[in-house]
C-alpha cells in the first residue's frame, strides 16, 4: 500500500494518529463529520486499516475498513470497506478510487472477499464500486448498524481471488 500511486500525484498510505486533525479538517470541508474516538479506535484494531490519500504531502482524503463477526441477513461475517470521504477539491478525479483499491488490497490479503453498503441513491459510490468488480447482493433499509434514511441500502460483494474465504 505504501507508495500507491493510481492517480498521478495521488498517494495512499495508512493512516496514524498525527492524521487525526488532518481527517478532521477534509471533514469539515465535505461537510460531514466523524467520531475522533471512533477513528482512534480504528487504527488500533488489527482487524481494520485506515487510509488516507494524499497530494503533495497534504492529506486530501481518507477511507476507512470494518469487520462484522457476524452474519445480518444476507450480510455475511466479514470485511467491509467503510466510507471515504474526499475534500471537495479533488473530488471526480481518481481520488475515492486509490482510496478503495487501496482498502482492497488490504482485505485481500486476509480475505477471499470484499462487502460495502451504499446507499441506492448514491449513483456515483455504486458506479465506482461496479467498475471495482462488485456486485449486488441485496437491498434493505439497514445492515448490520447501517440504517439508510429516504431510501435503501445496497449491500454490494466483490471477490478478491486471494487470502482466505
Amino acid at each position: 500500500m505504501p507508495g500507491q500511486d493510481d492517480r498521478p500525484g495521488v498517494r495512499v498510505r495508512p493512516a496514524t494518529q498525527d492524521d487525526l486533525d488532518a481527517v478532521a479538517d477534509v471533514e469539515r470541508r465535505a461537510r460531514r463529520g466523524t467520531d475522533r474516538d471512533q477513528l482512534v479506535l480504528a487504527l488500533t484494531d488489527p482487524e481494520r486499516v485506515v487510509v488516507v490519500a494524499t497530494v503533495d504531502g497534504v492529506v486530501v482524503g481518507w477511507g476507512k475498513t470494518h469487520w462484522w463477526s457476524y452474519e445480518d441477513g444476507p450480510a455475511p461475517v466479514g470485511h467491509y470497506l467503510g466510507g471515504v470521504t474526499v475534500d471537495p477539491d479533488f473530488r471526480r478525479g481518481g481520488v475515492g478510487g486509490t482510496l478503495t483499491r487501496a482498502r482492497m488490497d488490504w482485505v485481500a490479503g486476509r480475505a477471499g472477499f470484499v462487502c460495502c453498503v451504499v446507499n441506492a441513491t448514491n449513483v456515483a459510490s455504486l458506479a465506482l464500486h461496479e467498475g471495482l468488480g462488485f456486485r449486488e447482493v441485496a437491498r434493505a433499509a439497514s445492515f448490520h448498524t447501517i440504517r439508510f434514511t429516504g431510501g435503501s441500502g445496497v449491500l454490494l460483494r466483490a471477490d478478491l481471488g486471494a487470502g482466505r474465504a
